[in-house]
């Protein structure tokens, strides 16, 4: 059984800075792809960005070069380092992990970005 589970979220400013964790346990291995999505209010849930077992990563266009993307492979966990935060990003956010093809997700964390 795989069981994730995100942490970091609250309120910040527009401008301001988060960081997200999610820290998986069970049969999670380095060669599974992990990543970020997000759902806003009466909105679908859409992607953010992962990171493959190679470090290799992919972005959303509206976050590149704000959010940046990591794992620790020993730790089982994925990080989101978000900067410059927008009104517009203001989201729970899930992460999920690709287990050949089984996705699990966690039960996600709310950001929320307003003065």
């Amino acid at each position: 059984q795989v069981h994730l589970q995100e942490s970091g979220g609250g309120l910040v400013q527009p401008g301001g800075s988060l960081r997200l964790s999610c820290a998986a346990s069970g049969s999670i291995f380095s060669i599974n792809p992990m990543g970020w999505y997000r759902q806003a209010p009466g909105k679908a849930r859409e992607f953010v960005a992962n990171i493959g077992s190679g470090g290799a990563t992919n972005y959303t266009e509206s976050v590149k070069d704000r959010f940046f993307i990591s794992r620790d492979n020993g730790k089982k966990s994925v990080y989101l380092q978000m900067y410059n935060l927008h009104p517009e990003d203001t989201a729970v956010y899930y992460c999920n992990v690709d287990r050949w093809g089984t996705i699990y997700w966690g039960q996600g964390t709310q950001v929320t970005v307003s003065s």
